[in-house]
């Protein structure tokens, strides 16, 4: 991660992508902390923001109950949104104790050939607790619903879905040996509104 905004700047960045929001339950009535990849701007933002922002804003909201992350992966470009190894590494030793054991599931929807092959190389090494035998990925929302309430009016952005309907008409896109779909999905500049992105919300 580079840092090139104030700090102060970061964390108002953060809150307007609405990179991290806890909202809905899934069918085991456990609290969703949906995480949206393409949303992280990582090459702007610092571990030491992350790690404050986390712990003001989203652990305490979880509180002492359990609860499950719902992580989408689509259209993630690893230049733009992965903060590095050595980064996820300090940021998960931040993560208090009680907070680790209350996690039981991590939905990861649309993991894509690259995410498996790292985490199954890097993922034991780098979570500790047990968190990589959490790990459930979900390569298809309709696969999703069984497990995470429809009803519970959680917020997918509208490039998920066409990304969805691209692997159901390539699946081969999964394996890594189809190119992308040709549309554009540019990330928010640091200027620029969420809005810039259409919500689907489930309900």
């Amino acid at each position: 991660m580079s840092t090139q905004i104030s700090e102060s700047e970061q964390e108002q960045l953060l809150e307007k992508l609405e990179v991290f929001k806890i909202k809905g339950k899934d069918k085991q009535g456990r609290k969703i902390l949906r995480i949206i990849g393409k949303f992280f701007p990582a090459r702007i933002l610092s571990v030491e923001v992350l790690r404050k922002y986390l712990e003001e804003n989203i652990f305490p909201r979880l509180g002492r109950k359990k609860f499950c992350v719902l992580y989408v992966h689509s259209g993630v470009q690893r230049s733009e949104n992965f903060p590095g190894i050595s980064a996820l590494r300090s940021i998960y030793e931040a993560i208090p104790i009680n907070v680790k054991e209350n996690l039981e599931a991590v939905y990861f929807v649309h993991p894509g050939l690259q995410a498996r092959l790292f985490l199954a190389t890097f993922g034991r090494l780098l979570f500790s607790g047990g968190l990589y035998g959490k790990l459930r990925y979900v390569s298809r929302l309709d696969y999703l619903w069984e497990h995470v309430r429809r009803n519970e009016k959680i917020e997918i952005p509208e490039f998920v879905y066409d990304h969805d309907e691209d692997l159901e008409h390539r699946p081969m896109m999964d394996y890594g040996l189809e190119s992308d779909h040709p549309r554009v999905y540019d990330a928010p500049a640091v200027d620029s509104p969420v809005s810039m992105y259409s919500m689907r919300c489930i309900s």
